[in-house]
């Protein structure tokens, strides 16, 4: 482990936590309409328009798959009544696993001078994830066809995790980049029995690091975080 304490912001690993969330609500298949707050949230996006209707479960395929930062604010606005609300719960549950040093301020991980946690939160986070089969499900994916109700259209997406290509062992999980934050990127492998984690962030070769410390892994069965200075 590199600097796994050092504050750091995360990006859109963020979205590791929002669609965990979103997955334990139950309402996966509840109808989401798209507000205005939504459709306007730029950077990575699936170009949500207001008024667009999906399922639930869409947009968080939209939100891990192709990293939509309108599909998050989707996501907490339904499930809470401001996206604010929303990322209380996302605290309040980064607490509940133990990651004590994290502090979210939005759903998606743009820019934000206080949305900021460390590598070791973000495997604790992530390792909780990683328990539920449909998180699993949809950070393995690496392309999917999303559907929209309203408009009738449908979007092929491919997932933003090049390791997915690279390596049969890779099973996850989110990429992120911002200036601010940097490369990042956490990234899950199964070998045998054994489930190993690595967190990158601020990395001038994430996918690298990030292999590095999966075969280092392996080797120690421990969690791997790594956050360059």
């Amino acid at each position: 482990q590199k600097n796994a304490f050092q504050l750091r912001a995360p990006a859109s690993t963020t979205k590791i936590l929002t669609a965990i969330l979103a997955i334990e609500s139950g309402h996966l298949e509840d109808v989401v309409t798209v507000s205005e707050t939504a459709a306007s949230v730029g950077e990575a996006s699936l170009h949500l328009k207001a008024n667009d209707q999906l399922l639930l479960k869409e947009l968080v395929f939209g939100a891990l798959i192709k990293s939509g930062n309108d599909a998050c604010v989707a996501i907490a606005e339904h499930l809470s009544p401001s996206e604010a609300e929303f990322v209380g719960l996302m605290n309040l549950k980064a607490r509940l696993l133990g990651a004590y040093d994290t502090t979210f301020y939005n759903s998606n991980g743009l820019p934000h001078p206080y949305h900021l946690t460390t590598a070791y939160d973000l495997a604790l986070i992530t390792r909780y994830a990683l328990q539920n089969p449909v998180f699993r499900k949809i950070v393995a994916t690496k392309s999917y066809k999303m559907n929209w109700i309203t408009p009738r259209k449908s979007l092929l997406i491919k997932n933003t995790n090049r390791l997915l290509w690279s390596f049969p062992e890779i099973t996850g999980v989110k990429t992120g980049t911002t200036i601010q934050a940097g490369k990042c990127l956490v990234a899950s492998a199964q070998y045998g029995s054994q489930q190993i984690i690595a967190v990158v962030l601020n990395s001038f070769d994430r996918y690298g690091d990030a292999q590095k410390l999966l075969e280092y892994g392996i080797k120690t069965k421990e969690i791997q975080s790594y956050a360059k200075w």
